[in-house]
């Protein structure tokens, strides 16, 4: 299965970037990690490149790592037809106080405009 992860360097997308890496080590999955620029995070996407690079070399995985410049869910979107990868991957998703999951406006754009599967971690 060809797998697009999508990392902007908050919080969520660093845990699902450790989550997406064990996923496809154990099924065998190809994995391309789309660093996305992301306002709200700290992280410049040099730092983000190298934290990926730290997991992958302490998974022993790898995986093709991309960067996209421009609105970070159409780039996503776009990326996943044009490579006909069959799930994109994101991290985020909180929980309300009242259960109710509420998303960042990649992960909702995504989730409005993917026209194949996606996997939100948590």
């Amino acid at each position: 299965m060809k797998t697009l992860l999508g990392i902007g360097g908050s919080e969520d997308s660093l845990y699902a970037l450790k989550k997406a890496i064990r996923r496809a080590k154990q099924a065998g999955d190809d994995l391309t990690i789309a660093i996305v620029e992301n306002p709200e995070a700290e992280p410049t996407q040099t730092e983000i490149r190298d934290r990926i690079a730290e997991e992958l070399s302490a998974a022993e995985f790898d995986a093709e790592i991309t960067t996209l410049s421009g609105h970070p869910g159409s780039e996503l979107v776009d990326l996943a037809e044009r490579g006909s990868f069959d799930r994109i991957v994101l991290g985020g998703g909180e929980t309300s106080p009242l259960g109710k999951v509420k998303l960042g406006e990649i992960a909702e754009f995504v989730l409005l405009n993917a026209r194949t599967t996606v996997t939100l971690i948590r």
